[in-house]
């Protein structure tokens, strides 16, 4: 019986269409706060429980019978610590044998601009103290973030213009990444694993921009941007300063090199070479 949190999301999504493919729906469960956006699963045949990451009876309930339980890290980055806690606390009470938890793929956490990504860390450290046997997906960044980065269509005539410097990603589609974390929880296995989810490539955003004149008839420039500068740009497109922070502090960890990282993970659980940067972002600015 498998137990998938944040399962109306867009990685919750991807993680049940793989598993619909792998185990019968009669094993699956998906945790929903709100069950009318749950209908289609229903009709999928994964039985619904309803509840959230503060609701520490309902997350008692919904772990009863449950085998593994896929935490699919919360988006209160002020709270995701104490929340994710407490859906360890009812797996932990319920027996359940495995816990999955996606993470990130930084590379010192201890030196990161954006603080809140340490969230993840702690829960990586509850996780481990909690007695659960654990699956960990430590994930890079979703190439299907880039056009809410580069101001979506805008980029091909402003170009662009972050305070990622010469840094490095490893970018890869989430929806690969669902199916590569469906078929880790779909198999057998002892002891505990950490997946490091990356590309087999890593970028830097002259790469991207490359790529985005390739698909173009523009030329799209990269300019590294100060990140004081770039935080007064997110503010004047009227971002709050606590969005605006997040997202400067997130890019100029780009540029201290925390997203490069590369590891043949994602591949092996697919079973073939992720998309690359080029033909993603084709399919994501063709839409």
């Amino acid at each position: 019986m498998i137990l998938v949190t944040g399962a109306t999301g867009q990685l919750g999504t991807a993680v049940i269409r793989q598993l619909r493919q792998l185990v019968p729906a009669s094993q699956l469960f998906a945790l929903v706060r709100d069950e009318n956006k749950a209908a289609h699963l229903l009709e999928q045949g994964v039985t619904i429980r309803r509840g959230d990451y503060d609701d520490t009876e309902a997350l008692d309930h919904a772990m009863v019978g449950m085998e593994t339980v896929l935490l699919i890290a919360g988006t209160d980055e002020q709270n995701r610590v104490r929340q994710h806690q407490h859906v360890l606390d009812a797996a932990r009470k319920a027996g359940v044998r495995r816990i999955a938890y996606t993470s990130r793929a930084l590379k010192e956490p201890a030196t990161l601009v954006n603080q809140l990504m340490n969230g993840h860390f702690q829960t990586e450290d509850y996780i481990k103290a909690s007695g659960l046997a654990y699956t960990l997906f430590q994930n890079v960044l979703y190439m299907d973030a880039l056009p809410q980065f580069l101001g979506g269509d805008a980029v091909f005539e402003q170009g662009i213009y972050v305070p990622a410097g010469q840094g490095r990603v490893a970018f890869a589609l989430r929806s690969e990444m669902g199916e590569a974390i469906a078929n880790a929880l779909a198999r057998r296995t002892d002891g505990n694993v950490t997946y490091l989810l990356t590309g087999s490539e890593s970028y830097s955003f002259y790469d991207v921009a490359e790529f985005l004149s390739n698909l173009s008839d523009k030329v799209v420039t990269y300019t590294p941007a100060a990140p004081a500068t770039f935080e007064t740009q997110l503010l004047g497109r009227g971002l709050s300063e606590v969005v605006a922070r997040r997202i400067t502090g997130f890019i100029t960890d780009i540029a201290n090199g925390q997203e490069d990282r590369v590891s043949p993970d994602l591949e092996m659980l697919l079973g073939r070479r992720p998309t690359p940067l080029r033909d993603g972002l084709a399919t994501l600015y063709a839409r």
